[in-house]
C-alpha cells in the first residue's frame, strides 16, 4: 500500500479519537482499511499455504483457508 494511503489511515484514526469524523471521512476510512487488510492477507497467503499444524500426537494438518 502506498505511503500516502497509510498516512491518511493514520490521520483519520487520530482525528477520529480527537474530534470525530464526518460521514464522508468514515466511509473513506472504512474503504482504506478494507484495502489495507486485503493487501495484508494477500501478502501472507504464500506463507499460510505452506503452513502445517503439528499436534502433540505427532500428526500434522495443513492450515485450511477461511476465505469467504
Amino acid at each position: 500500500m502506498e505511503k500516502a494511503k497509510l498516512d491518511r489511515i493514520n490521520y483519520l484514526a487520530k482525528k477520529q479519537r480527537e474530534e470525530g469524523l464526518t460521514d464522508e471521512e468514515r466511509a473513506e476510512q472504512a474503504s482504506l482499511r478494507a484495502e489495507y487488510v486485503a493487501e495484508f492477507r494477500t501478502s501472507l497467503r504464500g506463507t499460510l499455504d505452506s503452513t502445517y499444524i503439528q499436534y502433540p500426537d505427532g500428526t500434522k494438518k495443513k492450515v485450511e483457508s477461511k476465505r469467504s
